[in-house]
């Protein structure tokens, strides 16, 4: 896993391509991310007073079946996007901030660096 500065340094809008073997992990994880579903699971898990939630929680915003939306949880977690702590019958699950900046970062623009000026 990487963290936010090494998939900062690595993104290719800093002027350093990819290897190949990263563009695969990122590939993935954006796959996870294009549905919106998945989506929006993200959302209301983030948006969850604990920063976590149930699959029971999520079946009635979602609209979708139990089966349905524990599919994209998977992927989701699959992905490294999510991890799953099971308590009882439940499984809940919370965001993995340091996947999702690497994707963030990747998107994001480069930072500018101030050019420090001689006095």
């Amino acid at each position: 896993m990487l963290t936010t500065t090494e998939a900062t340094a690595r993104s290719p809008l800093t002027g350093e391509p990819l290897a190949a073997a990263e563009a695969d992990r990122l590939a993935g994880l954006l796959k996870a991310l294009a549905d919106p579903a998945r989506l929006r699971l993200l959302s209301l898990i983030q948006s969850a007073p604990r920063r976590e939630a149930c699959v029971c929680d999520l079946i009635g915003p979602l609209g979708l079946s139990q089966p349905t939306v524990s599919h994209h949880l998977r992927v989701l977690t699959e992905a490294g996007l999510l991890e799953r702590e099971k308590r009882g019958v439940w499984a809940y699950y919370r965001i993995v901030p340091p996947t999702l900046a690497a994707v963030a970062s990747l998107i994001a623009p480069p930072r500018r660096r101030r050019a420090s000026r001689a006095s």
